[in-house]
């Protein structure tokens, strides 16, 4: 840990999301969202298992906070659920959501802890997918509503905005290939939920700026590509893939354009929402697990590349490659192509899942994941050095969680929970993590 120096002024704090840790999915008017039907579907979840209750954070949210506190953190980044707040996508909010919410903001302001607020974290309200969802222009419009919403009520606590989480994931796994919610599986045809996605980000900076918001950003998840083999084919392979997981989030907000290789795929006028999607941000958030291996497609492959796995490192229990130095790579390959339109970053999501259990000695003693820490905090560290303009660093995450269609055998967090007592149980690499960021 001695290499680790940062910045007096550098955020250190940890990520959740709603639908991964509240539970309580029928209570205080909460509507169902697109994740409620998915996980309700035969199939489309490990072990049938579901997220009613998860790390019921919404009632054991003092808690949390309290681990947060000991923790000594600055900053935590959170998420509202939107069907909490307004339960079918539309209309006015529901005063119990808003009134959750108040209670967890009141709580993390009086830790002296910054909250990050997130308003989607993939979590549509059902009826709003109903309503053709984020292949429909119509919702973008509405989640510029939910963010004044948001704005007004909350404007006055929240330190951090984030409107979107990587709308990458919702397009590709839950509309390209139906990994995730909602299920569809549209290969290419799902890139005009990108562009919706886009341009509801763009509404809600507006939206939310209006509010009186301040200190607004966004948060995408990116992934260096790295090419099978040095031939032409390879690389023209990895050119596409870079322009479908990368920078057909990014170039439209900080560039105000789309890479060229999937404009035809966007939606008729699309570069009339062009302005409404570039506003200016106050930070960058980056999301980094992995980097992704790809080659030239194969004859029967009816997409422009194919997908490669990563080989030669240690894994995860989530199947990503562990591999460090492929984050310094991206940030400094991404200072480098936006420069001056690029504002300063926040790697806004960082972490790894293990079979994490708790010992005989009722510790959970997870080396792995202090190596990925220090490990990848180096990384972030040396991309400083290259110049790059990094603020801050969020662990994914404060605690175990429901992770998605593979339910809750990948843990990631930095607290064991126990699903069947909820019991919390600080991991070393809490302890670790606590002595960085508090310089114990």
């Amino acid at each position: 840990m001695e290499n680790l120096t940062f910045p007096p002024d550098f955020v250190w704090g940890v990520s959740t999301s709603a639908f991964q840790i509240e539970g309580a999915t029928s209570e205080g008017g909460r509507g169902p969202s697109i994740w409620d039907t998915f996980t309700a579907t035969e199939g489309k979840i490990a072990r049938g298992e579901h997220a009613k209750v998860a790390a019921d954070h919404y009632h054991r949210y003092p808690e949390d906070i309290a681990l947060m506190a000991e923790l000594g953190v600055g900053a935590y980044r959170m998420s509202f659920a939107w069907p909490r707040i307004q339960p079918d996508g539309t209309g006015s909010a529901n005063k119990e959501g808003l009134d959750f919410y108040d209670r967890l903001l009141d709580g993390v302001c009086e830790a002296g802890i910054a909250p990050c607020a997130t308003l989607y974290h993939w979590d549509t309200p059902q009826a709003l997918e109903d309503a053709g969802g984020w292949l429909a222009r119509d919702t973008a419009e509405r989640f510029a509503e939910y963010a004044s919403i948001l704005g007004e009520r909350f404007a006055d606590r929240v330190k951090m905005w984030i409107p979107i989480n990587e709308p990458m994931v919702t397009s590709i796994y839950g509309y390209g290939i139906g990994e995730y919610a909602p299920g569809q599986f549209l290969l290419l045809d799902a890139i005009p939920t990108a562009h919706y996605q886009n341009l509801a980000h763009g509404l809600a900076v507006q939206a939310l700026r209006a509010a009186g918001a301040t200190n607004i950003g966004t948060a995408n998840n990116h992934s260096p590509i790295w090419p099978a083999a040095d031939t032409d084919e390879d690389q023209a392979a990895a050119i596409w893939l870079d322009a479908l997981l990368n920078r057909m989030y990014t170039e439209p907000v900080l560039l105000g354009s789309y890479p060229e290789e999937i404009q035809r795929h966007l939606p008729e006028g699309f570069a009339d929402d062009l302005p409404a999607i570039a506003q200016p941000l106050d930070f960058y958030g980056v999301n980094y697990y992995e980097p992704q291996g790809v080659a030239a497609p194969g004859p029967d492959n009816p997409l422009p590349f194919e997908l490669r796995p990563i080989e030669g490192y240690p894994m995860t229990t989530n199947d990503s490659p562990i591999v460090p130095h492929a984050l310094r790579e991206m940030l400094v390959s991404f200072q480098d192509r936006y420069k001056e339109n690029l504002p300063p970053i926040f790697i806004t999501e960082n972490g790894c899942s293990f079979a994490d259990e708790v010992g005989p000695d009722g510790k959970v003693h997870d080396p792995e994941r202090i190596d990925f820490l220090e490990s990848h905090l180096t990384a972030v560290r040396e991309a400083m050095d290259h110049g790059v303009d990094i603020r801050g660093y969020f662990v994914w995450s404060l605690l175990d969680n429901f992770e998605w269609s593979k339910g809750y055998a990948p843990r990631f967090g930095l607290v064991h929970i126990d699903y069947g007592n909820q019991r919390r149980t600080p991991k070393d690499s809490y302890e670790w993590y606590r002595k960085l960021v508090t310089h114990d």
